[in-house]
């Protein structure tokens, strides 16, 4: 009797192991997700969705999310033989995926905080779950995501003759479930992997252990150059809403683009560009300054660099101080949070690989492109005429080359400031 009593408990620890672990990879994912509605919902609130019809605003919520996450949403649109239509869309809201990512690396790292190694096969198996229950998870939202909206002609006999024809006008939405399921698990290994690559709380296999010297500390100080950024955006923003007015307005920006402005203001501070596009007509949700400098050409094509920005507003060269003094503190703190038998220049390569690969990702993310187009009974032209477009695209050569100068540049001061601070012998 005493080895059956003995021998229960010993088989029933092992047994609840796995609850737990599903328990935690479940609350990683509810969180993530959870928090991204939250903040896509208050951001499309204030930019005036709330009232869409057919109750509509929650899927268009899960559309956003869907969006952030790296899926695939489609537009459509249809009015019978007298009209055709064709949108896309291509864009991500930063905002919300930034939310998304910090909470997943959060609760994906509760479990492991109290470690400084762990084992490659369990960290696999917390990844694994995770994964499972996140295409489930974007499953569901892509089921949610599609709704398809009528036009009213405004009633009376224009309404009937559309109805009698076939031809009422509806535009809408839907998400792809396929792409949606694998752009969004790419989405959170990235997000996984990268959380491993910055946090020095996340627990290594000891084969990747003398990686975590020269990759953390600048990894870091990247993670915390672009927060950084989003802070100053996000306290000029509250200040913009109380003093200017439209504070609906600059609330949906803050809730939804904040990022994908600030991390600009980066790239346009240390000298790279993006070229513009934007059709007549159309109005566009970033600060004034931003408007006008894509408009100056009337609507043909503009380039938006410092030099640009500086002929509207010469507060603009504000950026490259703002830059030039994030970017010391970014390579003093990757200094100080390095070995000190790590050398002056090992500093500045580290700084401008990272630097420069940041610079990258940011091109990336902050592509935007829209486009509309109508014909009707055969008159128009999807690409234009009754149609329009708006497009965003970073000049990726000069903004990864200066990411590289200015990381040198960072890396090797900041190191020389640490001198006398940064840790001594191996972390």
């Amino acid at each position: 009797m005493s080895r059956t009593q003995r021998a229960a408990p010993a088989g029933a620890k092992p047994a609840l192991r796995p609850v737990y672990a599903w328990r935690d990879a479940l609350a990683a994912v509810v969180a993530s997700l959870v928090t991204m509605w939250v903040v896509a919902a208050l951001g499309l609130w204030a930019a005036g969705t709330g009232d869409l019809p057919g109750g509509a605003f929650p899927r268009v919520v899960s559309a956003t999310v869907v969006i952030a996450v790296g899926g695939s949403v489609e537009l459509h649109g249809d009015a019978g033989f007298i009209a055709e239509t064709d949108a896309a869309l291509d864009a991500v809201p930063l905002s919300v995926t930034l939310a998304g990512a910090l909470v997943m690396a959060f609760a994906f790292l509760v479990p492991l905080r109290r470690r400084a190694v762990a084992d490659t096969r369990e960290v696999l198996a917390r990844v694994v779950r995770v994964a499972v229950l996140w295409l489930l998870a974007l499953l569901v939202m892509a089921l949610v995501a599609r709704h398809t909206f009528r036009i009213s002609l405004g009633g009376g006999i224009a309404e009937d003759i559309g109805e009698a024809l076939g031809a009422t006008p509806t535009v809408g939405f839907r998400a792809e479930a396929g792409p949606t399921m694998g752009f969004g698990l790419l989405w959170l290994l990235a997000v996984l992997a990268l959380t491993f690559v910055i946090s020095h709380k996340a627990p290594l296999p000891s084969r990747l252990l003398h990686f975590q010297e020269s990759v953390r500390p600048p990894a870091y100080a990247m993670l915390l150059l672009l927060l950084c950024y989003v802070v100053i955006g996000l306290v000029i923003g509250l200040i913009t809403a109380i003093t200017h007015g439209h504070p609906a307005e600059t609330f949906a920006v803050l809730l939804l683009a904040l990022p994908n402005l600030v991390w600009m203001a980066l790239g346009i501070g240390i000298g790279g560009s993006w070229d513009g596009h934007v059709a007549e007509g159309i109005g566009l949700p970033m600060p004034h300054v931003l408007d006008e400098v894509l408009r100056t050409r009337g609507g043909g094509d503009a380039t938006l660099d410092l030099g640009s920005l500086a002929e509207h507003d010469g507060r603009a060269w504000l950026l490259v101080a703002v830059a030039a003094v994030l970017l010391l503190a970014a390579g003093f703190t990757a200094a100080v949070r390095s070995p000190a038998r790590t050398k002056h220049w090992q500093h500045a390569v580290h700084m401008a690989l990272a630097l420069g690969l940041t610079m990258l990702v940011i091109g990336l993310l902050t592509r935007f492109s829209a486009h509309y187009g109508l014909t009707l009974i055969g008159v128009g032209d999807l690409g234009g005429g009754l149609g329009g477009d708006v497009s965003l695209q970073p000049n990726f050569l000069p903004l990864i080359g200066f990411g590289l100068l200015w990381g040198l540049v960072a890396g090797f001061l900041g190191s020389l400031a640490a001198t006398r601070v940064r840790h001594r012998g191996r972390q």
